[in-house]
């Protein structure tokens, strides 16, 4: 990997930078490229063999200093140098939440966070984690100086449950709550109820 190089220095206000530091920018000219994938979000669907439980999956709670609060949040990690976006969504979901996926589903192409303010961006993987009986929390392999609680959440309820989190003071990342809202929102159009 090339090194890097300071290119330039600018006084600037706390509001015009990003949690990386990356000056944000709406004025024209060019932008900074989007980078390889640096990271990952998980969907796993936790999904009983034999029908004792309906269809879940795993959400996170976690304090983020840029935001001073508290999250509700998909697993998810940097890709490690030499690591696929895949490999990377089943080592994460193991460390963060003790759960091992028996496979991929599907990886999203290229997505970014918030083309705006920053060329951040991700994939989102999806990974079956089969039970063949009853669905038990195992223990997180958490890296030092990780503080993460995970939950258990049915799928059907989870925009339910995000908007109890918020009514508690958590902030709700924006693509677990676009999950949950689509999902929602399908099976208000399933049911024909709008």
């Amino acid at each position: 990997m090339p090194e890097s190089k300071v290119v330039a220095v600018e006084e600037l206000a706390s509001s015009e930078a990003n949690v990386s530091g990356s000056l944000r920018n709406d004025r024209p000219g060019p932008r900074p490229a989007l980078m390889a994938c640096m990271a990952v979000a998980i969907l796993a669907l936790l999904r009983s063999e034999t029908g004792k439980f309906p269809p879940s999956t795993i959400i996170i709670e976690q304090f983020r200093a840029p935001v001073d609060r508290y999250v509700v949040e998909l697993p998810a990690g940097l890709i490690s140098e030499g690591e696929t976006p895949e490999e990377t969504a089943i080592r994460e979901l193991e460390e963060e939440t003790g759960f091992r996926a028996s496979g991929v589903v599907q990886t999203s192409p290229l997505l970014v966070c918030d083309p705006g303010m920053t060329n951040a961006n991700m994939k989102l993987v999806t990974v079956d984690v089969p039970f063949p009986e009853n669905l038990e929390m195992p223990e997180q392999k958490l890296d030092p100086g990780e503080f993460i609680q995970a939950r258990i959440v049915e799928i059907a309820k989870l925009s339910a449950e995000l908007k109890e989190y918020e009514r508690k003071g958590f902030v709700v990342d924006a693509r677990l709550d676009h999950f949950a809202s689509g999902f929602e929102l399908a099976e208000k159009l399933r049911q024909s109820t709008m």
